[in-house]
């Protein structure tokens, strides 16, 4: 089985491209988006111009932070309502365009605070234009909404196909504004995606190709775009990469690997992609096991052992070891086993082996 309703537009000059499309929408938008990346990748210039030559009206709401909260949600909700707006444009990382699936939602269903993890109650949707800022969630192309709740610091998603967005512009060039650790850190995130393609009990080989490819891919061309920030076309390839690992995990979702990282964003404030990453190893080898058949073959693809894998990523800089407390690990298990995610694990996951691994990150 594979489900996509997205349309999606992916080249240069997207925005432009797109016009008739976006046009399509509405006539008021509300435009979902954070403090500063919007403006500075020339996204929000090239949505105005559009949105104006089409005669589209539109509400900025820029007002979300990274790991939006259901506060936020709850804010958009009323602002989409008090101007009479009829779609829903998300501009940004995965924390803007959430948000705006969040919103969208909320807004159509009239949902609570308290209702927005009910999928039960979700029963329609506004139009949702997703146009992603960096190359890492994948969230154009997916059914998820991950939202925070800053009162529990608990960190959790939904899933809906009424949250796919109708619509999702990929333009390769705003990513080149980013900087260097979130260049990494949301390349980390699309290769987690693509990873537990493979790990998910709920795995399909339709969807291989885009693993195998999307990870062959980052391994070759993240260290060019490490080194090399303006490299476009190296720029292209991971936001294909990230696209391919939102249309991955749309299918097979995600596992533990999200489940531990969730918690580590919502009491330390570690970006979620570097969350996935610095756990990546030891769930490889927890998993390896069971999916002992399908990495074998995705390493006879990359021409690579498992042993090559992690000194590729051992050579990437980022951050492996935290000063992590006891008193943490233990208001998180209850978060990591209790998470919707734990039922896809490709094999049954103890609290003792959760334990371990959380005791591994500890400086």
């Amino acid at each position: 089985m594979f489900y996509c309703p997205t349309r999606i537009i992916f080249a240069r000059n997207a925005v432009q491209k797109a016009k008739s499309h976006i046009a399509s929408l509405g006539q008021r938008a509300l435009i979902v988006t954070g403090k500063k990346s919007a403006k500075q990748s020339g996204a929000l210039a090239d949505v105005l111009a559009v949105l104006t030559e089409s005669c589209v009206s539109y509400v900025l709401f820029e007002r979300v932070t990274e790991n939006p909260a259901l506060d936020i949600v709850m804010e958009g909700k009323s602002a989409f309502w008090q101007n009479d707006c009829d779609f829903v444009i998300g501009i940004g990382g995965g924390s803007p365009i959430d948000a705006a699936k969040a919103i969208s939602l909320a807004a159509a269903n009239a949902l609570n605070r308290d209702e927005l993890y009910n999928i039960s109650a979700f029963k329609s949707v506004y139009p949702i234009l997703a146009i992603p800022l960096t190359a890492g969630t994948g969230t154009e192309a997916t059914q998820y909404s991950v939202l925070s709740d800053p009162l529990t610091k608990k960190k959790a998603g939904f899933g809906s196909d009424l949250a796919f967005p109708v619509l999702a512009v990929l333009d390769p060039q705003y990513t080149i504004t980013l900087p260097f650790k979130v260049t990494l850190h949301t390349a980390l995130d699309a290769l987690s995606h693509l990873l537990e393609g493979l790990y998910s009990n709920q795995r399909s080989p339709l969807v291989y190709p885009f693993i195998y490819k999307g990870i062959a891919s980052i391994i070759k061309f993240l260290p060019i775009v490490l080194s090399q920030p303006e490299n476009y076309p190296a720029r292209e390839e991971l936001m294909r990469d990230a696209l391919y690992g939102g249309m991955v995990i749309a299918q097979g979702s995600t596992t533990l690997q999200h489940s531990i990282g969730y918690p580590l964003t919502s009491f330390y404030n570690i970006p979620h992609g570097l969350a996935n990453a610095m756990v990546m190893e030891d769930i490889m080898e927890l998993y390896y096991p069971a999916v002992q058949s399908e990495l074998d073959d995705l390493f006879s693809y990359l021409q690579m052992s498992k042993e090559d894998f992690f000194a590729w990523l051992d050579s990437l800089p980022f951050e492996r070891k935290i000063e992590l407390s006891d008193d943490f690990i233990e208001k998180a298990l209850p978060q990591i086993t209790g998470s919707r995610n734990m039922a896809l694990n490709p094999l049954p996951v103890s609290e003792k082996q959760i334990r371990t691994i959380l005791a591994n990150l500890k400086k």
